[in-house]
């Protein structure tokens, strides 16, 4: 009896074992992502600043425990990422250079992670908007840093980050539609 119950149980396990199956893992697969339609709102926050920003984000005052007036966090619920603004008045040229020095430095701190940082300038001098857009390539924390000003009273200083492991190849087609609102905001921006 045991006998035949070993060659029964070998019997399964060659039939198992049998047959042309090609079997071959299955690549990593990411979730879907469903783009919603451009549509723009304006914000007028009682900031001395306002701009133009996606129906689909959601702008809430910063909640740190270092937050000052006018900083904002502009939330973007379906993509799990956060564009930070920072608004500081600027009264002397001193705390101007600084301010513009810390942007610098804020973005080039990503130079571990980058593959590589593009400056570029921004000039709208009919709204007396000036700045630099930091585009960061690679898997840094941010992908998007810039800072804009009227050179003597405003500065508004903003950060874009994904809140998860930054890995530029799945946060790719995400990234490029959200550049696409940053522009759009920094186009609007309007100092009051």
């Amino acid at each position: 009896m045991r006998c035949l119950t070993l060659l029964v149980l070998a019997l399964f396990v060659l039939v198992a074992c049998g047959g042309n199956h090609d079997y071959s893992p299955k690549p990593r697969g990411y979730s879907r992502i469903v783009f919603p339609k451009k549509e723009y709102q304006e914000y007028n926050g009682g900031c001395p600043y306002s701009f133009t920003y996606p129906k689909y984000a959601v702008i809430e005052p910063d909640k740190s425990s270092n937050a000052k007036p006018c900083w904002v966090n502009m939330q973007f619920p379906d993509f799990h990422a956060t564009l930070h603004l920072s608004y500081q008045p600027v009264t002397t040229k001193k705390e101007f250079n600084q301010l513009t020095e810390d942007a610098r430095t804020f973005a080039f701190k990503h130079t571990i992670k980058a593959t590589s940082i593009d400056e570029g300038i921004i000039a709208y001098p009919e709204r007396k908007v000036y700045g630099i857009y930091y585009t960061i390539d690679g898997n840094a924390a941010s992908s998007a840093q810039f800072f804009l000003t009227d050179s003597t009273k405003n500065y508004l200083r903003g950060a874009l980050y994904f809140n998860n492991e930054p890995r530029l190849d799945s946060i790719q087609p995400a990234l490029s539609f959200i550049k696409k609102d940053v522009e759009v905001l920094i186009k609007s921006l309007k100092w009051k």
